[in-house]
């Protein structure tokens, strides 16, 4: 009877164990949307996103943020932290990113950012790569393990910025550089091209935010660099 019993608690003690593993194993994959209004107000094309991963089997995927769905429609996650009129450099140089990432501790990011600076904010290139550089150091201290998709910026055409457009170039031009200076085995860095093949004039409603038909240009882009990141082995 004493081998029986103690055979028993080393079965159940092994089941907790293996069910707590199992738990920690399912535990869904957490993406963090992070930019502007580009990605926040409305950026429906999380909307998209989101049914485009659970049409196709990614089911255990979490969208994290602070801030709720801006009314993309019903039946998605909505969580994100695209926040309107903000700019890179602002949010690095205000130590805004650690305490979003102290209510969320993403697994995933999902950046487009810069547009605010590069269309008003008067940044250059390399003070919005200095910014990307502080707040991925900010992601790898809440995460070490973080996986960054960092777009080449959506193009602009504004009446108010003459040289926007060139300026854009700029920086996506710098941005595969600064993605291979930065990523590791461990926390890699994918670059995903947003600007090429979106037309600001057919895509955008002033030059600047995607309509319709740009926010499903944008999902169909972040999608596969997302999809291959949520197939890797654990």
């Amino acid at each position: 009877m004493a081998v029986y019993a103690a055979v028993l608690v080393v079965l159940v003690t092994a089941g907790v164990f293996l069910a707590a593993r199992l738990g920690q194993g399912a535990r869904a994959v957490r993406v963090m949307p992070l930019g502007d209004s580009i990605t926040g107000t409305p950026g429906c094309w999380r909307a998209l996103l989101w049914q485009r991963l659970q049409d196709t089997g990614h089911t255990d995927v979490d969208f994290v943020g602070t801030l709720p769905d801006p009314g993309c429609g019903a039946g998605y996650d909505g969580d994100n932290e695209g926040h309107g009129g903000f700019r890179v450099v602002a949010v690095a140089n205000d130590n805004l990113l650690p305490g979003w990432l102290s209510a969320t501790h993403p697994d995933i990011v999902l950046m487009h950012f810069g547009t605010n600076d590069v269309w008003w904010g008067g940044a250059s290139t390399a003070q919005i790569l200095d910014a990307y550089t502080t707040l991925l150091g900010q992601l790898r201290a809440d995460n070490p393990r973080i996986t960054l998709l960092i777009a080449q910026i959506l193009p602009i055409e504004s009446d108010n910025c003459a040289d926007c457009g060139q300026r854009v170039v700029e920086l996506n031009a710098a941005i595969p550089g600064w993605a291979s200076a930065h990523s590791t085995a461990e926390s890699p860095i994918t670059v995903v091209d947003q600007w090429t093949g979106f037309d600001p004039a057919a895509d955008t409603r002033e030059g600047v935010h995607p309509n319709d038909q740009g926010e499903r240009k944008i999902a169909e882009r972040w999608y596969p660099a997302l999809a291959e990141v949520l197939s890797r082995p654990a």
